[in-house]
């Protein structure tokens, strides 16, 4: 099997440098739906739920939100299913990388979010300010990774070497990325060197041999996004930080998002185990009646705790799901691991957010 590709020094030297632009691409790809998200207090105070009579955005101005937030979430879908795809035929780490970019969108969109919202706090139209200024700088830097992605991820030495490996495991999907790259390929008939050539695992064999994986992302983002950040911003009572309180929350979860998906990579702590992972995704369940129960009956300092553990377990169980699976696959079937598993994500933030009614049930509107 013959590619042209850099030299194994020269790949080993680019390591360090894509685990960095991984992080910023994570980043990057997440940012305007985190952007969204974290300025929930404007969006409180412009679109009030007595819309249709008092509320000073208007009916058209709602449904353009609306419209932009589900671009945002075709783009996401897009973007993180070609990435964790593309990374997955390469080394786990990378993955490690952009699953943390992701969280530290959130975290730095709600630090960003606070900062902006103490500057304009008391000028004429703050709130509206803050959230101006808010959206200029993220747009700015999406900006920065959309380049980033286009001009320096495809031409490092490492990137290079695993997707002309995968070329020549057959993966049909890396080929433009490898001539827009400059890397030209030389190929032998694979059939001749590898009789298991056409042994290619089907979409259905994958999907069947990691059907726990895939539940188990499932899972995950069901409780995850059936209590963040719907619950939290309309089941948290009045505390004494007040307009403040859902910020600090949503700041909370994503912060300790963040941590949680760099704790894999302290050995005694990551989770190998397939058996082991579902238990612990399942065990996660638990946080439904603890946030009832401390919205009902605990102070804001037990919700912020609550709220910082679900942040801790869901980025530590996602990275050792999308870690672990793709271990012991050809470039090929890992490459298309990382979609199917990415559709198994997105589906559960999907079900999650669907499911964030349920807490309103005998409340009264």
């Amino acid at each position: 099997m013959v590619y042209n590709t850099e030299s194994e020094e020269a790949v080993k030297k680019g390591r360090f440098a894509a685990i960095v632009v991984c992080w910023f691409l994570g980043n990057g790809s997440l940012i305007s739906w985190n952007s969204m998200l974290t300025i929930v207090d404007y969006y409180a105070e412009v679109f009030p739920l007595d819309l249709a009579t008092s509320g000073k955005g208007g009916v058209g101005a709602f449904v353009g939100i609306c419209l932009i937030s589900a671009a945002f979430g075709v783009a996401d879908a897009n973007v993180q299913g070609g990435m964790v795809g593309d990374l997955a035929l390469m080394q786990p780490e990378f993955i490690q990388s952009f699953l943390a970019g992701l969280a530290a969108s959130g975290a730095l969109t709600s630090a960003l979010r606070l900062i902006t919202k103490a500057a304009f706090e008391h000028s004429h139209d703050g709130l509206r300010k803050g959230a101006m200024m808010f959206f200029a700088v993220s747009s700015f830097f999406e900006l920065l990774c959309v380049l980033l992605y286009a001009y320096i991820f495809p031409k490092l030495p490492i990137v290079k070497y695993y997707r002309s490996k995968a070329a020549s495991e057959g993966s049909k999907t890396v080929s433009a990325d490898l001539a827009a790259a400059g890397v030209q390929l030389q190929i032998k008939q694979e059939a001749e060197e590898d009789p298991k050539h056409d042994e290619r695992l089907t979409i259905r064999q994958l999907l069947m041999q990691n059907l726990d994986y895939e539940m188990g992302l499932y899972l995950i983002y069901v409780l995850t996004l059936s209590i963040f950040p719907g619950f939290l911003s309309e089941d948290t009572g009045n505390h004494a930080l007040g307009s403040w309180y859902v910020l600090v929350l949503i700041a909370m979860y994503n912060v300790l998002d963040l941590i949680g998906r760099y704790t894999p990579l302290i050995k005694c702590l990551r989770i190998e185990s397939r058996k082991g992972l579902m238990i612990a995704i399942i065990s996660r369940f638990l946080f439904i009646p603890a946030f009832y129960f401390t919205a009902k009956y605990g102070g804001q300092g037990w919700m912020i705790m609550l709220t910082s553990l679900l942040g801790l377990t869901n980025g530590h169980l996602t990275v050792c799901v999308l870690t672990e699976a793709p271990k012991g696959y050809k470039g090929p079937e890992a490459n298309a691991l990382g979609n199917v598993l990415v559709m198994f994500l997105l589906g559960g933030i999907f079900s999650g957010v669907s499911l964030d009614w349920l807490w309103l049930i005998g409340k009264g509107w």
